[in-house]
Formats: C-alpha cells, structure tokens, sequence
C-alpha cells in the first residue's frame, strides 16, 4: 500500500502498435501528382505511430511496455535499442524472418506540412496469436494505446482483452483502415484528428460544431468518450454527456508529423494518474503542439516538466 508520503506509481502504459523507420526527405513544397522535385535532405529517424506513442507516454511519466513486430533488416536492432533508450520495456517486441521492418516515407515541406507513406513490412505480421499471446500484459495495464498501422484484427482483439478484464483503452485511429469496423470504437477514448473523424464520419470538418457533430456520431456509434484534435483550432472533447473546448497553445509549427501521438500518449499518462479527462486533454494538448516546434517524430516529444512549464504559464495568464 502506498502511503500518504510516498507518491503513486506511475501508470503502466501497454501499447500495442507500429515501429517503423521512417525517411524525411525535407523540400519546399510537397509535389504534386506527377511533379518531381529537388529535395533539400533526407534522415532516416526512428518512428511509427505505435513507437512514437510509446515514447511520448514514457517521456510523461509512464511504465511504458510495447507489444510489436521488427523485421530481420539491419532496421531492427536499431528501432529496438531506440526505445530502450527511451525506457520502453521491448521484451514483447517479436523478431519476424525474412521480413523487412516497417518503414514510413514522410515528405516534410518548409511550412511544416507533410505527406506519409507508410509500408507495413514486420507491423503487418502482428497477428491475433500475438496479442492473446501477450494477454496478460494487456490484463496488468492500466492503459492500453492502440492505432491502425497493424492489422485491424489484432487492434480488435487487444481491444476485446482490454475490455473484458476492465482495462481503459485508447484508440487513434490512424490511419483510417478501407476495413474500418465500428468495432474499433468500443473504447473508452478515440482520438482522431479532423482528417480521420471526416473520414469515418463523412463529415467535412471545418469548424467546431463540424467536430462537435462528427464526435456526437463516433459515441453513437459506440465511443464512450471523443477528442477531435484540431491543430491551432484547438481540440473539441466529448467527455460523457459534455463537449468542451480545449484552446490551442499558440506555436509555430515547423513539422507535424507526431502531434497525433504526443497527444495521445500524453492523455493517457495524465488520465490514468488523475482521472480527469478535461484536464488530461489539457495537458495533452501542450505536449501536442510542442511536438510541432521540432522536427521529426521521437526527438520531438516533450516531457513533463516541458509541458508543466506551459501548462503553469498558462494558468497564470
């Protein structure tokens, strides 16, 4: 028992998801169908959202452990000592023979903007064995993080394990899978941006009450709780019964790419310590827009006392 001198443990975070590689090649503008272009550079960086997630919710203070695939390319080694380097627990990272590991080509233009593609390689190998295989670290968690660059049978059945043995799952539902099933939205948060809501909604999303009314239809739809993260709208929570709207923290962006999974591994760090979803997406949504000051995926990601520091000037203001 912890007592009232010590302080909690911190939460135990299980992400089941993507580890990629990703290429950057950085340019002007994005092309256009059919137009090349001369690129300024190009890095490789350690990435997927499923890693990226794991690294964000680590860098705020969770145990973090990661349920996942690597290939048998020189890749693997490398994204598996990345996130032990960033205390994310890989022993359920699982080799795959004669398979490449999985690779994202992002095109990052100047304004900050990008463009992905994303290969499956060793992510598309995470089958339903694995996931009942690595139940019980499903059972021990107090969240469970799930995205859709694995296969959409096994997100369902980590979600069907969370939800038997009573543990809060969240789902950013990226990217939006041509076999979407709105089994994916038996979970206690989904976190889409306005691109992926539209998408699974079919609601053209371009103001607030546009968000409100694609959030309304995912908790219909089977979502206990809904937040439409916006950029530097802000983001638009459905909490229970109640919408709240979260202001942006003003910033000039610089790269994107891992707003989505700052955010969400941020929300369920902070919601499972305090149990307040409000002030969780408040705090969520500091460490997505700090993401977007820096370039890349995981050397982006803010850490708690980064965030506090905003989070505490902004209450003073």
């Amino acid at each position: 028992m912890t007592s009232a001198h010590e302080n909690p443990p911190s939460p135990r975070i299980v992400v089941c998801g993507s580890i990629n590689m990703d290429l950057v090649v950085r340019c002007q503008e994005i092309p256009k169908p059919g137009q090349t272009i001369k690129a300024e550079s190009a890095s490789e960086i350690c990435g997927g959202k499923g890693a990226n997630q794991a690294v964000a919710a680590a860098k705020v203070g969770g145990r973090v452990q990661m349920i996942g695939r690597v290939g048998s390319d020189a890749f693997a080694e490398r994204l598996r000592t990345n996130l032990e380097k960033h205390d994310v627990d890989c022993r359920a990272v699982l080799p795959t023979d004669d398979c490449t590991s999985g690779l994202a080509i992002i095109a990052l233009e100047r304004s900050g903007q990008n463009a992905i593609m994303v290969i499956p390689g060793a992510n598309g190998k995470l089958s339903e064995t694995d996931v009942q295989d690595h139940r019980q670290l499903i059972e021990s968690a107090d969240v469970l993080m799930l995205q859709l660059e694995i296969p959409t049978p096994s997100v369902m059945a980590a979600i069907r394990i969370a939800k038997r043995c009573g543990v809060r799952c969240i789902l950013d539902p990226a990217p939006v899978a041509a076999d979407w099933t709105d089994e994916l939205l038996d979970v206690d948060l989904v976190c889409p941006n306005e691109s992926e809501a539209a998408a699974i909604t079919g609601i053209e999303i371009k103001s607030l009450e546009d968000a409100q009314s694609a959030a309304l239809q995912l908790q219909a739809r089977g979502a206990k709780n809904v937040a439409v993260t916006m950029g530097e709208k802000g983001t638009v929570l459905l909490a229970a019964e109640s919408f709240h709207h979260v202001a942006p923290t003003p910033i000039q962006p610089v790269d994107t790419t891992a707003a989505g999974d700052a955010f969400a591994g941020a929300v369920a760090v902070e919601w499972a310590k305090t149990s307040d979803l409000l002030q969780s997406t408040r705090f969520a949504n500091i460490a997505g827009a700090l993401a977007a000051t820096k370039l890349g995926a995981q050397q982006s990601l803010a850490n708690r006392n980064e965030i506090n520091a905003i989070r505490n000037q902004t209450c003073k203001e």
